[in-house]
């Protein structure tokens, strides 16, 4: 009788300690979920500052960023958006279609994105050809520059918050 009564405390025991375990995982998530969004939110809230020297970057807006860098029509791959200096963000495409209408249809693309843009150049001839162009965005600063030759077109986009002193965008940024 006694082993009977032993077995069925040790039974009881651990369903209450399954049933505590159980019940204490969704606070414990709950907790861990909060403070991961704490911690994502203070990242997005961070700045660039620099005292004595010291100089801390962080990613600051750069999902408000990639927002404003539409991918062109009929892009094959994306990579990126990979961070850049002065908070920026870089995007690589590979686009099907010839350099000149992929580069066109992409200028209407971002000035749809808001963009008012600056044609820097802009080519065609022999089956190649490319453009880059700068513009704003609000405060942002973008540079899109793209090219190819035949039925594909590389692209690279680059957004920053406001205008760096290093407008360089493309492949190695």
């Amino acid at each position: 009788m006694k082993r009977n009564a032993y077995a069925l405390t040790a039974a009881a025991m651990a369903i209450g300690l399954v049933a505590s375990a159980c019940s204490s995982s969704p606070n414990s998530s709950t907790t861990t979920t909060g403070a991961a969004t704490s911690t994502t939110s203070k990242t997005v809230e961070a700045t660039t500052t620099t005292s004595q020297g010291t100089t801390t970057t962080t990613t600051s807006g750069s999902a408000n960023l990639q927002s404003l860098i539409p991918p062109p029509a009929n892009s094959q791959r994306t990579d990126g958006p990979d961070s850049i200096h002065d908070n920026g963000i870089h995007t690589h495409f590979l686009v099907n279609g010839s350099p000149a209408p992929v580069m066109d249809a992409y200028k209407t693309a971002l000035e749809g994105k808001g963009w008012s843009l600056t044609v820097e150049n802009s080519g065609a001839g022999g089956g190649g050809g490319g453009a880059t162009y700068t513009g704003t965005n609000g405060g942002a600063y973008g540079v899109f520059t793209g090219g190819g030759y035949g039925g594909t077109t590389d692209v690279d986009a680059c957004a920053w918050p406001s205008k760096p002193s290093n407008t360089n965008c493309g492949h190695g940024n």
